[in-house]
């Protein structure tokens, strides 16, 4: 997918639109610094990046305020949910070149209010509960729910784009965690998927029944 394509199917305002483009020039330039993202992707940052980011709206309810991004990286797809999500995003990011990026990246797109940036490993990381709770290329899905479940209730809505491990990771998951999962495919890449789930908690030892 081009740019144009991209720019497309992301159907935002022009404003919001240049904000975005703000943020990836400011991704390309940093790039040189650190490694924030594959260098082979960066011709395709839009379709790769941004829009695989913005994609992951559509799936989280429309009464959802409160958004967890944990291993957000180079904002995907925390920044990148900030621009679009009317609420609140916490980022969580352990590397402090990063979280110095994400800061600088975040007034670029003009989301700094509604944004809470924490530099800090996930195992240390006290929160409540939020209502969406997001990871990108963060950890396997059994490890994932491990690490994230003390920030959930039966009312969070988990989406974790999963790429194309994503059923195999499922299929790994299922002997200790149950809940209503589906996978569906992502805009971005025919053969990626994303797993969507609520009222996810650990199994009851030798029950199956979900």
């Amino acid at each position: 997918m081009d740019e144009a394509s991209a720019h497309a199917a992301l159907d935002v305002p022009r404003e919001t639109l240049d904000r975005l483009e703000a943020f990836v020039a400011l991704l390309r330039e940093e790039n040189g610094r650190q490694n924030l993202v594959s260098s082979a992707t960066l011709d395709h940052v839009w379709s790769r990046h941004v829009l695989d980011s913005a994609q992951l709206i559509c799936h989280a309810p429309s009464a959802a305020r409160h958004w967890l991004d944990l291993g957000t990286g180079a904002g995907f797809p925390g920044l990148v949910v900030a621009c679009l999500f009317s609420g609140q995003v916490t980022l969580v990011e352990s590397r402090k070149l990063r979280v110095d990026f994400l800061t600088r990246a975040a007034d670029v797109l003009g989301v700094t209010s509604r944004t809470t940036i924490v530099c800090a490993n996930i195992a240390n990381f006290e929160a409540p509960a939020f209502d969406v709770i997001t990871a990108r290329a963060f950890a396997p899905l059994p490890r994932l729910l491990a690490l994230a479940e003390r920030f959930s209730t039966d009312e969070t809505h988990w989406i974790l784009p999963k790429g194309r491990n994503a059923k195999s990771e499922l299929e790994a998951a299922e002997s200790l965690w149950q809940g209503e999962f589906r996978l569906e495919p992502s805009i971005t890449d025919p053969d990626a998927m994303i797993i969507v789930a609520d009222r996810v908690r650990r199994r009851v030892k030798g029950r199956r029944g979900r």
